[in-house]
Parts: structure tokens; C-alpha cells; sequence
């Protein structure tokens, strides 16, 4: 094996941006679970981070479809707010992040020891392609509120996914929500779908979403693009808005035959919140008790 010189690598972007924003977004775990990844074929189900001298952080980075994953951690050295960050990651290495602001416009530096096996030129397009994502994310993402709910279930992640999915068990599990609650359309991948049930005046209203991804028994990711309104779809104006741009992701982790389900509501809808903090605990214990039978 050709043994890789002892060379510091670089990768940075700008991102339109305060500082604020972007400081925010880098560390605080909620968004660093939605922009941790070099494709789309890679995600981070969970992260922490104590962002302090001494203070430690993990992300646990794995392939959508389960093939593989690992944990990317270790502890603080330098934290300086707004400015500079730096680390020490598990195997020894130093990276250092360093954030130049002019005005609403933030300069990302990161600088980082090569690990040994992989070429310098494979290790720096994946640092990059990690900051050009979460550049992607600041410059589209206005601050989401992010809610977690998940529940372990006994029984085997096969069997919860299509549990979930299957249009007689999801229309009892999601009848916390709406006693008519149902779904028209496809969970295939770039698929249309509509999430439906019957309103107070008895007419139809619900959620137009896109299926973003989906990778059996391991992850579902669902898109909001529009509302439903006396069963008339509704792309754009003032009654999507506050819709638009949100996502339900759902993760499912095979843990010695029983599974941890977690459900990230991304984009919150201000209005919802609280009702969303009573309901999805009690349709995920109905979920859970279909499941189990």
C-alpha cells in the first residue's frame, strides 16, 4: 500500500449567509442530520455534538440502503463562536473549520489531516461534496423547526415498514390524526402522493407530497408540495406557503429482531406544532401495537 504523505487538505465554500445562521446549521445535531452526506445515497440518522473544549460530538453516517456505516466522532480543541472550530477526530487526525464573514456572506474553511487509505483526491471530493451540500442546505433552508419522535417496536423492520405503508393498517394507525385519514397514489421513488381525509364541513383536504426517496425496510423520505382544499389540489399561494418545503423522514433500525423507528417531521408548520407533540406519540404507540400483533 502506498503510504500517503503527512499533508493537510482543504475544502471550503461561501455560503449567502450571516454567520449566525451558518454557525447554527453547522453545529447544532437537528441540521446536521440533514445535510451530513456526500450523495444522496448516504445519510446521518443521528448525531450529537457537546461544543466545548473537552466537549465531544458523533455522527453516525450509513449508506440509505443499510450496506454500511460508521461513526465519524471525536472531541473539541479549540471553539471560538462565529469564528474557528477545532478537533480531533477518534483515529488522531486534526480538522480545523474556520468561518470568514463579510456582511450576510460567511466563507467555510475547513482544513483536515488524510487518513491513509484512500487517495488525497478521493478524500478531498468527498470533504467538498459534504460542504457543497450543507452550503445547498443554508442557502435553502429558512431556520426549519425540526420535531423527533421514535418508538421501539418488537418485531423485525420488515414487518413495521409494510405494517406502516399498507393502506388498511395506515389508515388505522394515522386515525389519530383524521378518522378518514387515507392515501391515494405511489411510494415509489419521485412518485406523486396525496395524504387525504375529510374536514369538519365534510369536504376532502390533505397534503400533495413527492416521494424523495425510499429504500424498503431502512428509509422513507417524503416531500410536501402542496395542500389539498375542497378536494382541489393546491400547488402555490398563501394556503401552501407555510407547507412547502416540508418533509417527513422516516428511519428504521433492525436492532437483535426488534426495531427502533424514528420520525423526523422537518419544516414544521408553526400552527401544528403543538398538535403534532400530542399526536404522532400516540399514532406511533398504534403503529407499534398493529405491528406486534
Amino acid at each position: 500500500m502506498k503510504t500517503i504523505e503527512k499533508t493537510s487538505v482543504t475544502v471550503e465554500a461561501v455560503i449567502n449567509a450571516p454567520v449566525e445562521k451558518v454557525w447554527e446549521f453547522w453545529t447544532n445535531p437537528k441540521h446536521i442530520i440533514l445535510w451530513n452526506a456526500a450523495s444522496e445515497d448516504w445519510h446521518t440518522p443521528k448525531a450529537e455534538n457537546d461544543l466545548r473544549v473537552g466537549g465531544k460530538f458523533l455522527s453516525r453516517m450509513e449508506a440509505r440502503d443499510g450496506s454500511w456505516g460508521f461513526d465519524f466522532s471525536g472531541e473539541y480543541n479549540n471553539v471560538d463562536i462565529h469564528k474557528l472550530i477545532v478537533y480531533t477526530m477518534s483515529d488522531g487526525r486534526r480538522v480545523q473549520v474556520q468561518f470568514a464573514t463579510q456582511g450576510d456572506v460567511t466563507k467555510v474553511t475547513e482544513t483536515f489531516d488524510p487518513e491513509q487509505t484512500n487517495t488525497i483526491e478521493m478524500q478531498q471530493a468527498g470533504w467538498q461534496a459534504i460542504v457543497d451540500n450543507f452550503k445547498k442546505y443554508v442557502e435553502t433552508t429558512a431556520n426549519p423547526e425540526t420535531m423527533h419522535f421514535e418508538i421501539n417496536i418488537s418485531a423485525r423492520a420488515e414487518k413495521v415498514f409494510k405494517t406502516m405503508i399498507a393502506k388498511k393498517q395506515y389508515e388505522e394507525w394515522t386515525a389519530v390524526f383524521n378518522p378518514d385519514s387515507h392515501f391515494e397514489g405511489s411510494l415509489e421513488k419521485g412518485s406523486k402522493i396525496l395524504f387525504l381525509g375529510t374536514g369538519q364541513n365534510g369536504d376532502t383536504g390533505g397534503m400533495v407530497g413527492r416521494i424523495r426517496e425510499n429504500i424498503p425496510n431502512k428509509f422513507l423520505s417524503i416531500a410536501y408540495v402542496g395542500v389539498v382544499l375542497n378536494g382541489k389540489e393546491i400547488l402555490s399561494g398563501p394556503e401552501v406557503e407555510s407547507w412547502v418545503g416540508a418533509m417527513e423522514n422516516y428511519t428504521f433500525k433492525d436492532e437483535a429482531g426488534e426495531t427502533l423507528l424514528a420520525v423526523d417531521i422537518v419544516g414544521t408548520n408553526q400552527e401544528f406544532k403543538s398538535y403534532f407533540a400530542e399526536t404522532w406519540p400516540k399514532a406511533l404507540k398504534k403503529l407499534k401495537a398493529i405491528s406486534e400483533q
